[in-house]
């Protein structure tokens, strides 16, 4: 499903859909037809609203399954707020949409570092807004094998699935690894939720995404996402992938304009 008009690069047996979580309309011809849905959103400021759209439609097309991407830590407590509290009321829908449905809360995505790539092509460190927090550091890769099992396998209903690589990592074992992968330093600078708050801010980021940004930040560094499950290895009978593998097969991206 895309907003685009079809003509960007897909695979050539791909079916394409035009829709948009803010055109009930489309998103109704999109589903219909459709046995199960993957519910994915990534709206500019979190809100849930699009999951409940497409949820919406998905109940009225008489849709039989849902699985829902959500993340690591969502609806957990940590001092007076709620982390992930958007992806906590996409969850609860699904849950009660009468559905049958699968929850998938990965870790940090390895794909995250790619935005590093520009700092380090320009020398410069990459910041550091967790700390010595470490995380389960998980290849996209395995997230979208075991989001194939759950969309195909009635076994999966009812689960939620935490899913994370198989070792901790802090953003400073990331970059050691990485800069061994890519044969050039990758220097890492600490960066106090403070700073990085308004750093967000002048970036033009929406402020609901910035105190997001910021709590799951601080969530992380605290020490909270230091969790390794073996849910990847029980649905798909193989260990997850490793950061330093993920790094490996994205070597050019990083040293692409020395």
């Amino acid at each position: 499903m895309t907003r685009a008009r079809p003509g960007h690069p897909l695979p050539p047996d791909a079916d394409v859909v035009r829709a948009d979580f803010d055109d009930p309309d489309s998103l109704r011809r999109a589903v219909t037809g459709v046995r199960t849905v993957f519910l994915l959103t990534a709206p500019a400021a979190p809100t849930p609203d699009h999951d409940l759209a497409l949820l919406e439609a998905a109940q009225s097309a008489h849709v039989t399954s849902v699985v829902k991407l959500s993340a690591i830590g969502t609806g957990e407590r940590f001092g007076t707020v709620t982390v992930g509290a958007w992806h906590q009321a996409a969850e609860d829908a699904v849950r009660a949409s009468g559905l049958a449905w699968t929850v998938l809360r990965p870790s940090s995505f390895a794909s995250n570092c790619l935005h590093w790539a520009s700092l380090i092509h320009a020398g410069q460190p990459v910041p550091n807004l967790t700390g010595e927090g470490k995380q389960g550091v998980i290849d996209p890769r395995d997230i979208a094998a075991v989001a194939v099992a759950a969309l195909t396998d009635p076994a999966h209903a009812g689960m939620t699935y935490t899913l994370t690589g198989p070792e901790l990592l802090r953003v400073s074992d990331q970059a050691t690894q990485l800069a061994q992968v890519i044969g050039r330093p990758v220097v890492t600078a600490d960066l106090p939720s403070t700073v990085a708050r308004q750093q967000l801010l002048d970036s033009g980021m929406p402020s609901t995404a910035v105190d997001a940004t910021i709590i799951g930040s601080a969530w992380a560094r605290a020490g909270h996402n230091a969790i390794l499950t073996d849910d990847v290895e029980k649905v798909l009978g193989r260990a997850p992938a490793t950061f330093r593998s993920w790094a490996q097969r994205h070597r050019e991206a990083f040293i692409g304009s020395r």
